[in-house]
C-alpha cells in the first residue's frame, strides 16, 4: 500500500480508469458478437449491428482504449467475417 498522498490519488484515478476502459471494450466485444451472430442467422439488421460495432471500435480507439491499429484489425476481421457468414445464409 502506498504512504504517498500523491500515489493513493494515482492508484483511486487508475482504478476508476481501468473500470471504464472495461465497460469500454465489453460493449465493443458484445457489439461484435451482436453483428455476427445476426450475419449467421442472416438476420435484416445485420448492416446496422454492423455499423455499431465498427463505431465501438472506432470509439476505443479514439479514446485510446485499444491502439488504432487493433482498430483497424478488428474491423477488418469483422467484416471479413459478417461478409462471409452473410454468403454462406444467403446460399
Amino acid at each position: 500500500m502506498a504512504n504517498i498522498k500523491s500515489q493513493i490519488k494515482r492508484n483511486r484515478q487508475n482504478e476508476r480508469l481501468r473500470l471504464a476502459n472495461k465497460a469500454v471494450r465489453s460493449e465493443m466485444k458484445t457489439r461484435t458478437k451482436r453483428a455476427l451472430g445476426s450475419a449467421e442467422e442472416g438476420g435484416e439488421d445485420t448492416a446496422e449491428l454492423t455499423r455499431l460495432a465498427i463505431k465501438r471500435i472506432d470509439r476505443a480507439a479514439s479514446a485510446g482504449i485499444i491502439h488504432k491499429n487493433q482498430a483497424a484489425r478488428r474491423k477488418s476481421r469483422l467484416m471479413k467475417r459478417v461478409a462471409a457468414a452473410s454468403a454462406a445464409a444467403a446460399s
